[in-house]
């Protein structure tokens, strides 16, 4: 399984105003292996043309929840080779060759906000953006499930005192679920970075490091 990072930004990247600055990150979005949409938003077409995605190829679309920044009609609409599957909290459906199951994410300003745990039939990805601490139905689907390559929001970067850690992890959050959930997840990944709560990508990605947690940028490519 491969997966792709058309976007690795929270909701405070505006591609109109923001793209010509140092590190910037379109609204996220993620493909896997060329054909599967996560959150089909308004930046998608701007990074398929800039990645070297061949829009034709992808087929099916899922989406995490409806706001702004992670679903958009018009970009459904114009991948017109793809189907478009609703998914609810609780649900485990086929799409293609992919098993995907849908659980219920911590992310209050949306009831009907959900993560994804995707499989292939060999390797699992667990797609948690956005959302704060992990709901316990979702520990125990990864338990079960044994996952692969985990992606965890981390909008809030290394801000103390700031109120969205109840629908957003900060790098703390993020770390003490990975301590956590290490026996049970092999890679962990984080997104979603705020660009008003975050240092520059290499600050953060040099932070990580030691703790063994990638972080996305906006074209990172990893084979799980």
């Amino acid at each position: 399984m491969k997966i792709t990072f058309l976007g690795t930004g929270a909701a405070d990247w505006n591609i109109n105003t923001h793209k010509n600055i140092e590190g910037f990150r379109r609204n996220s979005s993620a493909l896997i292996d060329d054909c599967l949409l996560i959150d089909p938003n308004g930046d998608v077409f701007d990074a398929l043309s800039t990645f070297g995605k061949d829009s034709d190829k992808i087929r099916y679309i899922i989406n995490t929840h409806r706001h702004s920044d992670h679903f958009n009609i018009d970009t459904i609409n114009r991948l017109t080779n793809a189907e478009f599957f609703f998914i609810s909290a609780g649900e485990t459906k086929m799409i293609g060759d992919y098993t995907v199951m849908a659980l219920k994410a911590n992310h209050s300003t949306c009831e009907e906000a959900v993560h994804f745990i995707i499989s292939d039939g060999e390797k699992n990805l667990f797609y948690g953006l956005d959302g704060a601490w992990l709901l316990f139905d979702e520990i125990k689907a990864i338990k079960n499930n044994g996952i692969d390559y985990a992606v965890l929001d981390a909008t809030i970067g290394d801000v103390p005192g700031d109120y969205r850690i109840f629908e957003h992890n900060n790098l703390n959050m993020v770390l003490e679920m990975k301590q956590t959930l290490s026996p049970y997840i092999e890679r962990f990944c984080i997104s979603h970075l705020a660009r008003t709560l975050h240092p520059a990508h290499e600050q953060v990605a040099e932070n990580m490091k030691k703790y063994n947690v990638e972080v996305a940028f906006d074209g990172y490519e990893t084979e799980i």
